[in-house]
């Protein structure tokens, strides 16, 4: 099967570039909605015009929709579609259960890809939102080859994996941090990336733990078992589209691995480069002594003087390209331009490789010594290495695909076109050539112009052979054509029905991994106990507490199923019939009848539609996201389809990583938790490490106690997750929580501010 090469665009000029350098499919985002809400990004009239060309040449437009969508923009929403469907975009890539079904009810012309905001991670991810009429699912950067093997072999669902592009720390989708800490929330596409600054650990290491180099699989490519190889960098130049798209084509088609090529990339944006866990586990994967680009290396200092630096360069150089220079414990590299450069004692415009090189720096602050790497982080020559053609603006536009048909007989000629008709009255004589009237009648009606149409199907009834000429044939086109108007009419939101009884006075969970913390508390007071679960659980830990009042929790990262399924047929097997799901995986583990199926927050409800998409899927009960807002709540809680939970105080995850913090290598890793103190100017973290997955952690809980009653939730919810409590702390923090107080030194994050 010939594999899909899928390019960014986050503007048109982007998107000409990719399609001319070879992209078989372009994604790109509207200006709402689009994960990258700060790209460029398209308009109804340029996404109109550039889908028009790509069509025009066989290529394909995805359109990215993939952000969480608050009730209040629903309306929105709708226009963004309406878009999409005018233009004739060939699928919408989505993150939003409500989007999904907005589009499953309403908009059934636009095929459907899951976002990797999804979190799919596993074969049971992905078969979970086939069900939901996903075509295809765009898997998790973090899989390796044999796992993507296994999704890919899904009969009838396409997969995408990205190839080559800026990496999260965090699994895409599950990654609170932006939101958090300032309210720019990266399911809203607003990532401000704090996980690229500098953080001191406990011996005072300043360092940027959580900053990624680059995926770039190269030749390895060749090996990705999904059907579409996704470069990620819609927030990068048309340059940098042009010159990836050239060098994954290129090996695609069977040349092989262009090092000149691959020197262009890194000259033009690209922080060091590595092929992630897609070969295997792989934990030199990030760059935690500097961030941003850094270009290609070229040189060593071997001198070092007040006004310049020497070196044997490995690369050309010339006049005016700009240089880089690791300086350590300096976050940026040190950069300037090149203004004058020096060989063998005389200035020079260039210099070639191998040649020892002295080049006049700038004043600077930095202290350059032997040893410091040297880098070229843009070139001249690359700037103008990558030209592309693309059509005059307005050559193309979206058009209505239409079919017409044409009659003609003795004194008349008829064109019909659905309820629009033309008619002349004319005395036709017989043809000389039947087929050369076949012929002019399909030049003439093929002939659109200026208007919006297309013409799909031409059907000619000329049973008596007669003859019309083409000036006529003209004229009756014209005719039909003004009166066949593009007709757009824009749709609603899908209805549902509501199957949840209120409760007038809301009930209180309490959520945990540890059950021995709730030793000292009366669990009389407590609706239901929410025991998050693994491979190792035990049914006795948790004996003590009433089977009746029980909810077992899957987590949203489930690498091996086969660790699970046992234990979760064995615990099903048991009686328990009442579970959460944090993933969509989990809604196929327990794909049963009779179960009582929740949605933890990692499952995004931020409107009524992905409320009623949950419904649905056979969920009974959603839980409200710590990272929305107070509005947006009193509204999920007032007209929700299906109970409501809110959580009121938990230590909530800011990111879940298969990127491992530790320091020590694998073979030398005993897997247990191993927790790791960090600070960010004045606030403190915690990093725990276990079995191979990284969970980040706020210092101050999050507790919104004080503004809880604003909500009118079905079940309030207090979590005594991820951190270590004991059973005193954690009656202590219920007695004060289920009386609505605040708690000293907890954080509210998103509650008094937009997100």
């Amino acid at each position: 099967m010939k594999k899909e090469l899928l390019a960014p665009a986050g503007d048109i000029e982007a998107g000409y570039a990719a399609l001319y350098y070879g992209a078989d499919a372009v994604y790109l985002g509207l200006q709402k909605f689009s994960a990258r809400a700060t790209a460029t990004n398209f308009d109804e009239k340029s996404l109109g015009e550039f889908t028009a060309y790509a069509h025009s040449i066989g290529r394909k437009v995805y359109v990215t929709v993939n952000t969480v969508v608050q009730e209040k923009e629903l309306s929105e929403l709708i226009e963004a579609l309406d878009i999409c469907v005018k233009t004739g975009v060939d699928a919408l890539i989505i993150q939003d259960l409500g989007v999904a079904r907005i589009v499953r009810e309403n908009y059934p012309e636009l095929e459907m890809h899951a976002s990797t905001q999804m979190a799919v991670h596993n074969k049971e991810g992905a078969l979970a939102l086939q069900k939901l009429g996903f075509t295809r699912v765009v898997v998790a950067r973090e899989l390796g080859r044999k796992e993507i093997e296994e999704i890919a072999a899904i009969p009838g669902l396409e997969t995408e994996a990205f190839v080559h592009g800026a990496l999260c720390y965090s699994y895409s989708g599950l990654c609170m941090f932006s939101s958090m800490h300032s309210g720019k929330s990266a399911n809203r596409g607003k990532c401000l990336y704090p996980c690229r600054a500098e953080f001191k650990d406990e011996q005072g290491n300043i360092r940027h733990f959580f900053s990624m180099k680059d995926m770039a699989l190269e030749e390895d490519v060749l090996k990705m078992p999904a059907f579409s190889l996704k470069i990620e960098g819609r927030k990068k130049t048309a340059l940098y589209v042009a010159a990836v798209t050239d060098y994954y084509r290129r090996i695609l088609d069977g040349a092989k691995n262009d090092v000149t090529r691959a020197q262009n990339i890194k000259q033009i944006f690209s922080r060091p480069w590595c092929r992630f866990h897609f070969n295997g586990r792989n934990k030199n994967i990030v760059d935690r002594d500097f961030v941003g680009h850094r270009g290609l290396y070229i040189g060593t200092l071997e001198q070092v003087s007040a006004r310049s630096i020497c070196f044997r360069t490995n690369h050309l150089i010339e006049k005016h390209d700009g240089i880089q220079i690791d300086v350590p414990g300096v976050e940026k590299p040190f950069g300037f331009s090149v203004l004058k450069m020096r060989v063998n004692g005389k200035n020079v415009f260039e210099a070639k490789p191998k040649e020892l090189v002295e080049i006049t720096v700038p004043p600077h602050e930095y202290k350059l010594d032997k040893g410091f790497r040297v880098y070229l982080a843009s070139a001249s020559s690359v700037k103008g290495a990558y030209p592309y053609k693309k059509p005059k603006p307005g050559e193309y536009c979206p058009r209505l695909g239409i079919n017409v048909e044409v009659m003609l007989e003795d004194t008349r000629v008829i064109a019909t076109s659905g309820e629009a008709k033309a008619e002349i009255n004319v005395q036709l004589d017989k043809a000389k050539d039947v087929e050369g009237v076949l012929t002019a009648i399909e030049k003439a009606f093929s002939k659109t112009g200026d208007t919006n149409l297309s013409l799909d199907k031409l059907t000619v009834q000329n049973d008596k052979g007669l003859f019309a000429p083409m000036s006529l044939l003209n004229e009756l086109r014209r005719n039909l054509y003004q009166q066949i108007e593009p007709i757009f009419e824009t749709r609603k939101l899908p209805e549902y029905a509501i199957s949840r009884q209120v409760s007038k006075v809301p009930e209180w969970i309490i959520k945990t991994d540890d059950v021995s913390v709730l030793t000292d508390i009366n669990l009389q007071d407590v609706a239901e106990v929410v025991i998050a679960i693994s491979p190792e659980s035990k049914p006795e830990q948790w004996k003590n507490i009433p089977k009746e009042k029980i909810r077992l929790s899957l987590p949203a990262v489930c690498r091996n199923f086969s660790s699970f399924e046992g234990k979760i047929a064995e615990l099903l097997k048991l009686g328990y019939k009442k579970w959460e799901v944090a993933n969509y995986w989990g809604c196929t583990a327990l794909a049963r009848e009779n179960i009582d199926l929740s949605f933890d927050y990692e499952i995004y409800i931020f409107n009524t539609q992905a409320a009623a998409m949950a419904q649905n899927m056979g969920c009974n009960r959603i839980t409200l996201s710590p990272e929305d807002m107070m509005e947006n709540w009193q509204i999920l809680a007032k007209n929700s389809s299906v109970a409501v939970v809110l959580p009121i105080y938990e230590d909530v995850a800011l990111f879940t990583s298969a990127v491992c913090i530790r320091d020590e290598t694998c073979q030398n890793c005993n897997h247990e938790r191993k927790e790791i103190k960090l600070r960010r100017g004045s606030e403190d973290y915690i990093a725990i490490s276990e079995n191979c997955q990284t969970v980040m952690l706020n210092n101050h809980a999050w507790c919104i106690a004080n503004q809880a009653k604003k909500v009118a939730a079905d079940f309030y919810r207090v979590a005594f997750m991820r951190k270590k409590y004991n059973p005193s702390q954690a009656a202590a923090l219920w007695e004060k929580l289920r009386q609505f107080k605040s708690i000293p030194n907890t954080q509210q994050a998103n509650v008094v501010r937009q997100i």
